[in-house]
């Protein structure tokens, strides 16, 4: 089998050093900024993942005329599509405006999206779900995808402006933590809201998109890495100069490529779960998405664990330890039970198991996501993240067919939703077996 992740270093790439140089920022903890940064992060991802769960629970089985018909496929398709159209733009504006500008500018849009939202909500009150409130909400669905796909750039690319490097890898293990503790409130929350309370639930989430659009002051200004960066066509996918950098950088590049193929394995994880909450284990909406949290949960201990160890350095032993405990604990959740029993594990066997799936995925994902943050140049950085943005959601929304396509193939055969699950881990063992990175320290120049 060819290492097609293996890093190669041509003559003239990067070196092993990731040069970045000192912001100069205070320590982490006293910084205000870094305090804003967790905050507003903390309450979009609370906001999104709230909305998002409560559509994907009315979207698992919309009412058709043979019966029902699990269209979670259909949302993970308009939410990810704006993350291809706009990604490349965003990280221009990024890199152009300057970061801050377009964080405040996305949340403000989120006031907004927020209130479509809450006004289909109060019609859903009225009518129950129905094909045409589903096609009203997807298109909600892609408002949100495209206001996501402008503040990613952004928040990831503002951390190495805003702190020091040696604080990269502790910065990013606590934002994903509170990232992960806002999906786990978000996504437990949002059944609580079924079936007669999604109209107030649309009412909370403008509330919280206020919040966090105040949060985002707290954020200090940084002047923009490339004020006078020229638009080109190019700029709507990934620019020249992003292009030239990945292909004269291959550990850069292999980053990028095993960031995509994980985040469509994410995907069909998060889809795979409602089905086998709901439609595999019978499940109401409110202990689905218990099953839900229970995954952001690990995540949110992998990810301090991963941001603790990997400490100045791209730690790969941490990163490989991840990605082989995703296909270890994936393949356990596949099994069907015997002897009537829907699943292997059961409920809690099934909870126990998305936990630990959870703190691998911190595992995996914090030092990939500090490399892909460091290794660019400053005046990258913005479309660096723009790439990734793209790339990562490009598989996302192939995950979208492919759970389609697997889903048909379960219901012609009669077999469970829980298989999803192996046929996930097979996509992430190509991470394991060809992604072979090396470890690479953080430069450090206070």
């Amino acid at each position: 089998m060819p290492e097609i992740f293996n890093d190669y270093e041509p003559d003239g790439g990067a070196a092993d050093v990731l040069d970045e140089p000192e912001t100069g920022s205070p320590s982490l903890f006293r910084d205000r900024s870094f305090v804003g940064m967790t905050a507003t992060q903390f309450l979009g991802a609370f906001n999104d993942n709230l909305f998002k769960q409560a559509l994907l629970l009315l979207f698992v089985a919309v009412p058709v005329a043979e019966g029902t018909r699990d269209l979670q496929w259909l949302g993970t398709l308009v939410f990810s599509v704006p993350f291809i159209l706009f990604s490349g733009y965003a990280g221009y504006l990024s890199d152009r405006n300057g970061k801050r500008t377009v964080i405040y500018l996305s949340k403000v849009a989120e006031i907004v999206i927020m209130a479509m939202g809450a006004i289909l909500f109060a019609i859903y009150a009225m009518q129950g779900v129905t094909p045409p409130l589903v096609a009203m909400l997807s298109v909600v669905l892609f408002c949100m995808g495209s206001q996501s796909a402008f503040f990613g750039p952004g928040k990831y690319g503002i951390l190495p402006e805003l702190f020091r490097e040696r604080d990269l890898p502790q910065a990013n293990g606590i934002i994903l933590m509170t990232t992960f503790l806002a999906i786990i409130f978000g996504s437990a929350l949002a059944g609580l809201f079924f079936p007669n309370l999604l109209w107030a639930l649309g009412v909370f989430c403008i509330l919280v998109a206020i919040a966090g659009t105040g949060t985002a002051l707290m954020v200090r200004g940084v002047p923009a890495s490339a004020p006078g960066l020229r638009f080109e066509a190019s700029t709507l996918w990934i620019s020249r100069e992003t292009r030239r950098m990945l292909r004269d950088d291959r550990p850069l590049l292999n980053a990028l490529l095993a960031s995509s193929v994980f985040w469509l394995g994410a995907a069909m994880v998060q889809m795979a779960v409602i089905a086998l909450g709901k439609l595999q284990l019978g499940q109401n909406e409110f202990w689905t998405s218990v099953l839900t949290a229970a995954v952001s949960i690990g995540i949110a201990i992998g990810s301090v664990v991963a941001g603790e160890v990997s400490r100045n350095q791209f730690n790969t032993r941490v990163l490989k330890t991840g990605v082989w405990g995703l296909v270890l604990f994936l393949m356990l959740l596949a099994p069907q039970g015997w002897g009537g029993r829907p699943h292997l594990l059961g409920y809690w066997g099934s909870l126990i198991a998305l936990v630990a799936l959870g703190v691998f995925t911190g595992m995996f994902a914090v030092p990939l996501q500090v490399f892909l943050q460091s290794r660019p140049p400053a005046g990258e950085k913005g479309r660096m993240i723009a790439a990734q943005n793209l790339c990562n959601w490009i598989g996302i929304t192939m995950s979208a067919g492919l759970y389609l396509a697997s889903d048909r193939v379960l219901v012609m055969f009669a077999w469970p939703r829980s298989y999803t699950f192996a046929l996930t881990a097979l996509i992430l063992l190509t991470i394991a077996i060809l992604y072979r990175p090396k470890n690479t320290s953080l430069k450090d120049g206070t």
